[in-house]
């Protein structure tokens, strides 16, 4: 009969599967900063992959200061938003739509791991792992940090220039708005009123 696992053993396995994550994004990272159009976006994305190669170093002094070996457990909760993402960039987007998309990724990754070091923090803190806590923490709130920078950059003017570059209905015409009164009008004449 196999011994029960034990919280360690869940911190470790969660540790692992979130390095496993962050070697991933080392590539998807790249990958994102290359499609940019936006060259602040592009910045971002290229800023947080340096920061990335620094979280996994953290990491590892984690593995090593728990005495564990430092592996990963193949993550396939990020694999899978890698692959949304990669599936984006092989739309033909215009370029505003493009970055907005990117963003899109970008963040789904950040809440992802946020989710991730959130839960190793509050476990390390738990088994009293005080120097392993630290350095979660540290990562965990450069991923805030980077979702935050992607917010802004949607927020200050990617999202609004997709939203520009929409283009009207099929046949050329504005959407039309409706408002309280056209709606009531139409209710009005739908029950014979006037």
């Amino acid at each position: 009969m196999a011994a029960t696992s034990t919280f360690h053993d869940a911190f470790i396995d969660e540790l692992r599967d979130t390095y496993d994550a962050e070697r991933q994004l080392t590539k998807a990272l790249a990958k994102l900063a290359k499609a940019a159009t936006s060259p602040d976006l592009r910045e971002a994305f290229e800023t947080h992959l340096e920061e990335t190669k620094g979280q996994i170093e953290r990491l590892e002094e984690v593995f090593e200061g728990l005495e564990e070996k430092v592996r990963g457990k193949h993550c396939e909760g990020i694999a899978g938003i890698i692959e949304e993402g990669k599936s984006l960039m092989e739309e033909d987007f215009d370029d505003a739509t493009l970055d907005a998309g990117l963003i899109a990724a970008g963040q789904r990754a950040e809440h992802y791991e946020i989710a991730a070091y959130g839960t190793l923090v509050a476990w390390a803190k738990t088994m009293g792992h005080t120097d392993a806590a630290q350095l979660l923490q540290e990562n965990l709130d450069e991923e805030k940090a980077a979702n935050k920078k992607l917010s802004e950059l949607a927020e200050g003017g990617i999202n609004q220039g997709a939203a520009d570059g929409a283009e009207p209905d099929e046949e050329g015409e504005e959407p039309i708005i409706i408002t309280s009164e056209v709606a009531k009008g139409a209710v009005r004449a739908k029950a014979g009123r006037r």
